[in-house]
């Protein structure tokens, strides 16, 4: 795990890209909160019918759901500032066309929904590169702070944007609104264009193509244990936690008999909390492992959910999502935290986007959930219901455990060696079969076999189909490991993502094999029919 014992809350913040992008992003945050609310005030006076109203949240998180991993491939294949600068040029036109419209009093239900998914998918195509971006900007001992920092930004623009839209909507209108968020987006342009990047990953090989890059990014986390036990600690404790944005506006309304500038200040509570926990998380991961925070997190979590389901008074509810809001930015920076340094650089952004859907697809789907129950149970039992699953996840998810790949030197290796080739064909072709062949002795047989299939889930990680290991009837000593991958090319990509940890493995591999030689290697590709 990163030492981060001497580093204090703000000491990312002393670096002007880091700072520069932290005030850029909550400016744009709190734009896009802003228009947030303004736009769903906008539909319900444009039409009365509900469908059309609930669709605006529909088309806002839409596209941040399915298009994680494809956003992932994006900003993993192509520069990351380029990209991002075209994607906030296309929010900044697309906010101002619907500024223009609403202003001139032209805007329709249908042009509101359309403009607003469109903006959405623009956030939802950025959002991983936008969050790769970090590790180029701080040192990797400063990185967990930073990731604080961003989500305590987050937090407090989302505490913030909803009510200041609400005020501006009501002193001038929703076209005001929309002009403003326009303008946040200007912000964030001007810093990538003074931007310098120096890339942590840079690839000598072609880019690789979209779904190619798709289908590396679903390989790698399929055969990544630490990658998996996050997603699956982030999708359990995600959909649980759901429940509290899912039936907060029941809680102001119902239970305490508040308007909506209760629930600004219930929302306001759990932003507040989540900037005070920025603030506390450096000392917080000194004396507790990711692991125990989240689960601290959790009972944290329990405990405010009865208290909402029996408590109806506004200062110990306060209360309770203040200390929410410190355990919500200690859960999701740690999940945040362990995917970035549990991942290589050449499919970070990848592991991100998919971090983004099972993050926002568990967020979703538990929201649907609770507010089904909730309407046939009352608020009160769901939110019991939810504090009970939470802690029965605990002892369930503990086996998953986070931060297992921080602890691996995923840098790449260097000193790669280039397979020989004297025959000629295109990089393209394919597949590819890799065999490489071992002496090994009959006493050392069972400690091999177990070792080398730690070695198979890096060569189906970094490219391969298929791989096998195969011990030859005829001579017990010789062993053969073959392994596919799709294409010549793909096979050279493989080379270039060895990291120094997967050369160790490997290494360890190649320590069996008796002789003064090493174990011969072959490459041979696919003969096809002329």
């Amino acid at each position: 795990m990163t030492d981060t014992s001497n580093l204090s809350t703000w000491a990312p913040l002393r670096r002007s890209l880091f700072r520069d992008r932290w005030i850029a992003s909550i400016l744009s945050n709190v734009g896009s909160w802003m228009q947030d609310t303004a736009g769903v005030w906008l539909m319900t006076s444009l039409t009365t019918s509900p469908f059309l109203i609930a669709l605006m949240q529909t088309a806002a998180t839409l596209p941040m759901l399915f298009l994680g991993i494809l956003a992932g491939a994006t900003a993993d294949i192509f520069d990351r500032r380029r990209l991002l600068i075209f994607w906030q040029s296309w929010m900044l036109v697309l906010a101002l066309i619907l500024s223009g419209l609403t202003l001139a009093g032209a805007i329709s239900p249908l042009q509101l929904l359309t403009l607003t998914f469109l903006l959405s998918l623009g956030n939802a195509m950025g959002a991983p590169a936008w969050q790769a971006i970090v590790p180029e900007l701080v040192p990797r001992s400063e990185l967990p702070t930073a990731i604080a920092l961003n989500s305590a930004g987050f937090n407090l623009a989302r505490a913030i944007g909803p009510a200041l839209g609400g005020l501006v909507v009501a002193a001038t209108g929703a076209g005001v609104v929309f002009s403003i968020n326009a303008i946040s987006f200007i912000a964030v342009i001007a810093m990538l264009k003074r931007w310098h990047r120096q890339p942590l990953y840079t690839s000598a090989l072609p880019a690789e193509r979209m779904l190619g890059a798709v289908r590396s990014g679903l390989r790698y986390i399929r055969y990544a244990p630490a990658m998996q036990a996050i997603l699956i600690r982030a999708f359990v404790s995600t959909i649980c936690v759901s429940v509290l944005w899912a039936l907060l506006p029941l809680v102001a309304q119902r239970d305490l008999n508040q308007g909506a500038l209760g629930y600004g200040i219930l929302n306001g509570c759990l932003g507040f909390g989540a900037v005070l926990g920025a603030a506390l998380l450096p000392k917080l991961r000194q004396r507790f492992s990711s692991d125990n925070l989240v689960v601290i997190a959790t009972l944290v979590f329990a405990v405010t959910l009865l208290i909402l389901a029996y408590i109806h008074a506004i200062a110990p509810v306060a209360i309770a999502l203040i200390l929410s809001g410190i355990a919500w930015i200690s859960m999701t920076s740690s999940f945040n935290i362990a995917v970035q340094l549990s991942v290589p650089a050449w499919v970070q952004a990848r592991a991100l986007g998919i971090y983004q859907m099972v993050f926002q697809g568990s967020l979703a789907v538990g929201s649907a959930l609770w507010g089904i129950l909730a309407q046939s149970v009352g608020a009160s039992t769901t939110f019991v219901c939810a504090g009970i699953a939470l802690l029965i996840g605990i002892p369930v998810t503990l086996r998953y455990r986070l931060m297992r790949g921080a602890k691996s030197d995923l840098t790449p290796a260097l000193n790669r060696t280039e397979p020989q080739v004297v025959i000629e064909f295109q990089p393209e072709e394919g597949p590819v079969l890799v065999t490489v062949e071992y002496n090994i002795d009959p006493v050392e047989a069972e400690a091999f076999v177990e070792k080398i299939h730690h070695l198979r889930s890096v060569r189906l990680r970094d490219g391969a189909i298929r791989w096998g290991i195969y011990h030859d009837t005829a001579y017990p000593t010789r062993y053969l490991e073959t392994f596919v991958v799709e294409s010549w090319l793909e096979h050279l990509r493989q080379h270039e993502r060895v990291t120094v940890e997967d050369r160790a493995i490997r290494a360890q591999v190649f320590s069996f094999h008796q002789g003064s030689e090493t174990p011969i290697v072959s490459h041979m590709i696919y003969a096809h029919k002329l």
